[in-house]
């Protein structure tokens, strides 16, 4: 019996149709780029003192802010108190220091000199209220938590709340839909507390957009375009969107109108609803023949291939029309720990996926209190991704994935270490550590996605990268604190992060290798881990006693082979009798 990448290898590998596919979902990844990351320039913190009396406006010069404002001591440098003034404003000596001071009962003054505006500004989050900051990006990421988990459930398991079985494409464009509307709608934000929910929101619609994105390419696409699509398409549009943000945000100092800028290109994606087309794969998992057979055949037309006789059969023999009521079984998230080798994966991957979101994202959203200029610091970082995920498309065609997933936290995590032995006076060695510690958890950020989606099997592909993603989420919404962290200690967010990226590399080493293997259907084909006793207790034991066993007990495995154990479609198998055009 053939798979699916098998029947469909007559439409070839990088045709019209593929390229077409390709260029429409990868564009619908750019603004997930700027729209992730953007809370670095809208919450970013400008210079800031406390207001002055009224009854002072006049004596603002640089001796009477001395005798205003206290100074204190910040990386190093001085600088006016931001948070505390003197209650005594005018004396003879300017350097005691025993004059009683307040909190800023007045307000603060905000320098203009990189931001007309951001929210900080707008709602006064700062000092006591500097919490909030963070929290707002945090709040984003628990809406992308609690989208991982919906958008999953609603493309697999088929109940949400009255929608059920809508597939990945529904997914796709309802997470665009979502994140465009409420961006329209927090332009006009009258609080800080609706900017939070509106937030939440967004980034529902921002993760569900993202999965479905990756997985709907990563099963239309099929052999060397999917890994092309999973890394450098995706990346490289990502990239493209992060390298918009720091443009955008230097253009555009109010934060009105950069979230404004930001969210009218969305529009221009939704019209490509007409051209991408659901997953055959997941059509074929819902025995919905019909749908796939118009898909393939468009395929074929745009390739310039005809094609004869197409049927759908299933194991008996039987035409498509009887497998359109053929009864699906229905999946959901316990089947991620149904069986020892789905859940010792899932509770590996879970682990990975946290610690690298916070690597990444705890990364991205320092680069703005790195020294320097926020807007090259970002720039760069965006550029660097680029050339991170040409490097990663070159590893997943000669590097197991998870010899090089583990190579790129170690690098990650040892450079991320070095960064304590750098003297302060030497700031662009930090910078040039940080950006290759934030090269190597990009590229394992990268590689964790493809290596995911060939873990799990088809019929709870989504759901797995939903659930994985759910605990990304998790570390994202911790990730900005660990930003946060450089307030009180410059380089204590990198040594903890250096700690939890080597960490992560020797749980990867425990996964399976997926590369050169096809991508399983059902979920007992899912692989074991490599535990080296585990291994070693049953090496006397494969193939014949392992798979002999399995294959006695379970009837989606097919006997003819015992070297490799073969996959029966469970839906359907395709026919197909196709030559290519003149």
């Amino acid at each position: 019996m053939q798979d699916y990448d098998e029947a469909t290898a007559f439409l070839g590998e990088w045709g019209p149709f593929q390229r077409r596919i390709f260029f429409f979902l990868c564009v619908t990844i750019i603004p997930n780029g700027y729209v992730t990351l953007s809370m670095v320039f809208l919450a970013d913190t400008p210079q800031h003192h406390c207001h002055l009396p009224d009854s002072l406006n006049g004596t603002t010069g640089e001796a009477n802010l001395s005798s205003l404002l206290p100074v204190e001591e910040v990386d190093g440098e001085m600088i006016y108190s931001r948070c505390r003034r003197y209650k005594t404003p005018v004396t003879d000596d300017l350097n005691d220091t025993t004059r009683e001071t307040e909190p800023c009962v007045d307000g603060w003054e905000y320098s203009t000199d990189r931001y007309i505006s951001t929210i900080v500004t707008q709602w006064d989050l700062v000092c006591d209220n500097n919490w909030k900051g963070p929290f707002t990006s945090s709040v984003f990421f628990l809406g992308a938590l609690f989208g991982s988990i919906i958008s999953g459930h609603v493309s697999d398991s088929g109940i949400f709340l009255l929608f059920y079985r809508y597939g990945r494409k529904v997914v796709l464009f309802g997470g665009i839909a979502m994140q465009t509307i409420f961006s329209f709608i927090q332009v006009a934000c009258t609080s800080w507390e609706m900017f939070c929910v509106l937030s939440f929101f967004i980034g529902i619609g921002d993760i569900s957009n993202y999965i479905a994105a990756f997985v709907l390419g990563t099963e239309v696409l099929i052999k060397s375009a999917r890994i092309v699509y999973s890394t450098i398409g995706v990346g490289i549009f990502y990239a493209i969107g992060y390298i918009c943000l720091s443009l955008f945000a230097y253009l555009i100092p109010d934060w009105k109108m950069l979230l404004l800028a930001l969210t009218v290109p969305e529009i221009l994606v939704l019209p490509f609803w007409w051209f991408i087309p659901e997953s055959p794969r997941w059509l074929l998992s819902q025995g919905q023949v019909e749908e796939v057979e118009a898909i393939v055949k468009a395929a074929a037309k745009q390739n310039d291939i005809k094609c004869t006789g197409m049927r759908f059969e299933n194991n008996d023999g039987a035409t498509h029309g009887n497998l359109a009521t053929r009864h699906t079984d229905m999946h959901n998230y316990l089947d991620l720990i149904r069986t020892n080798n789905i859940r010792n994966i899932t509770v590996i991957s879970f682990l990975l996926w946290m610690i690298i979101t916070i690597g990444y994202y705890g990364l991205s959203f320092n680069m703005a209190n790195l020294h320097g200029d926020p807007y090259i610091n970002c720039f760069i970082s965006a550029a660097t991704e680029i050339v991170v995920y040409v490097m990663c498309w070159w590893f997943m065609h000669t590097t197991p994935r998870r010899i090089v997933t583990a190579s790129m936290l170690f690098l990650s995590g040892s450079v991320l270490l070095l960064v304590q032995c750098v003297p302060k006076t030497l700031r662009i060695m930090t910078i040039i550590f940080v950006m290759i510690g934030k090269s190597g958890v990009t590229a394992a950020f990268t590689i964790i996605y493809i290596y995911s989606a060939e873990l799990y099997p088809t019929v709870v592909r989504n759901m797995g990268l939903g659930a994985c993603s759910m605990a990304s989420r998790i570390g994202s919404m911790i990730a900005p604190y660990f930003a946060y962290l450089v307030m009180y200690d410059e380089v204590l967010p990198f040594m903890l992060m250096g700690t939890l990226m080597l960490t992560a590399g020797m749980f990867s080493l425990m996964l399976p290798e997926t590369r050169d293997h096809p991508l399983p259907e059902m979920i007992q084909q899912t692989q074991s881990i490599n535990c080296c006793w585990f291994s070693a207790r049953l090496s006397g034991l494969r193939p014949s006693t392992i798979q002999t066993t399995v294959l006695q007990n379970s009837n989606i495995f097919s006997p003819a082979s015992t070297a490799e154990l073969q996959p029966i479609a469970p839906a359907s198998t395709l026919a197909y009798d196709c030559t290519e055009l003149p």
